[in-house]
């Protein structure tokens, strides 16, 4: 029998079929338009877009510390001072990006969208592995932009219930996907950062430990590399800072991460070389 309606004000198809329980997929059906990497290509490279730059991630016994600076830089200007880079990425679990600001934030939007999409079709979070391989599909998808210029690295962190430890998971441009099991750093700080995770980093690090150090190698990135931006303590403008452990996820409050700074930059002041 005919659709008296002729099907005007229904769904489209794909709206009414189950079983995926990807929304990267989904969309890639409903409205491809909108996956990152997928606008077509570009008439040359891009190179004046804000690029957000330094990212850490320490991991300490039961849990793993995330942070990242607050500049973006376009070209040789600073392109804004308080760019949040780092992010939750469901409750047990942080994402931070390095690269071209706005389609790491576009990246990152959808990467949560993905791990909230998932658990409320099939009633259950994916396991970390498995977040990890999503994000990898996903910095696969923008290769073509990477390419012309428009480049974005994650870093991904979180707390793993079946070890009882917090992992770390870094990316390149072609998706490739490696743990690292003590720290990690990406952005144009980063060789800095790392210089200075090495000489701190223990394997009995308390939380609080792991927070100071974390941004102790911002802060020498910072030193080193003119589009890391360091603290800011006019502004009051201070590393984003976020712990992921056994109880979920949490952002560190400015009044938190304020007394680290003044304590780093007091040790400082009597040895440069921290």
């Amino acid at each position: 029998m005919a659709d008296p309606m002729g099907g005007a004000g229904r769904l489209p198809a794909v709206f009414m079929t189950p079983g995926t329980s990807s929304f990267t997929d989904f969309l890639s059906q409903s409205a491809p338009h909108l996956l990152p990497g997928a606008r077509g290509g570009l008439p040359g490279p891009v190179t004046e877009v804000a690029h957000g730059t330094t990212i850490v991630a320490v991991t300490f016994p039961g849990g793993v510390i995330m942070a990242g600076d607050r500049r973006a830089t376009q070209g040789h200007m600073i392109a804004q001072r308080d760019v949040e880079k780092v992010h939750h990425a469901d409750d047990f679990s942080c994402v931070g990006y390095a690269g071209t600001a706005g389609v790491g934030a576009e990246l990152i939007r959808l990467f949560q969208v993905e791990l909230e999409h998932y658990e409320k079709i099939e009633g259950a979070t994916l396991s970390l592995d498995a977040k990890a391989n999503r994000l990898a599909a996903m910095v696969k998808g923008n290769l073509p932009m990477a390419l012309q210029g428009l480049a974005v690295v994650p870093l991904f962190a979180g707390y793993d219930p079946d070890l009882d430890k917090g992992r770390i998971f870094s990316y390149d441009i072609a998706a490739a996907k490696s743990e690292e099991r003590t720290y990690e750093s990406i952005g144009s700080g980063s060789v800095f950062a790392k210089g200075s995770l090495k000489k701190r980093f223990r394997p009995d690090l308390t939380q609080d430990d792991a927070a100071r150090i974390a941004v102790e190698a911002l802060y020498d990135a910072a030193d080193d590399d003119s589009a890391t931006g360091g603290p800011d303590t006019i502004r009051k403008l201070y590393p984003i800072v976020a712990s992921v452990t056994s109880d979920g996820y949490r952002r560190y409050g400015d009044d938190e991460v304020e007394p680290v700074v003044t304590a780093i930059i007091a040790d400082r002041s009597t040895s440069a070389g921290g």
